[in-house]
């Protein structure tokens, strides 16, 4: 069904990008977490912790993001800072006192695991929460 011209039109390409890479994320650093959590918590308990932290993370972070879209920007400019504080603190952390970290986290420096993704996604969605909040209410996109 086609949508009237007077409502907004359909989420927009980097929006989409945003909204599944955070959903693969959240859910790739979770199961990740939960089974570390499960079979090898006495190895590195806080790297796993911060695994689990970091997916909570992205899941609250697809949320706000999908919130943005329509308008609600203050919980996923907050979401954002949150998580590109965890990745630097984490990435700086796990550099500076690497017997903290046995075993990588998400985070640990900087994401190196996962390609850097961790470190550069807070930053891409910062860029599209800038434009967002530029755009006149009534042409933000649209979550269907």
């Amino acid at each position: 069904m086609t949508t009237a011209s007077h409502e907004p039109g359909p989420r927009s390409g980097p929006h989409k990008v945003l909204l599944a890479v955070y959903a693969l994320f959240a859910l790739a650093a979770g199961a990740r977490a939960l089974v570390q959590l499960a079979t090898q918590y006495d190895e590195a308990p806080v790297a796993y912790w911060l695994s689990l932290a970091a997916a909570v993370t992205y899941a609250l972070g697809w949320y706000a993001i999908r919130q943005a879209s329509v308008g609600h920007t203050g919980f996923a400019s907050v979401m954002l800072w949150v998580e590109l504080a965890g990745v630097l603190t984490v990435g700086t952390l796990s550099l500076v006192e690497s017997d903290w970290f046995p075993d990588a986290s998400v985070w640990s420096d900087y994401g190196i695991g996962y390609g850097f993704v961790p470190a550069a996604l807070p930053i891409a969605g910062l860029l599209w929460l800038r434009q967002q909040k530029r755009l006149p209410v009534g042409s933000q996109s649209r979550d269907d």
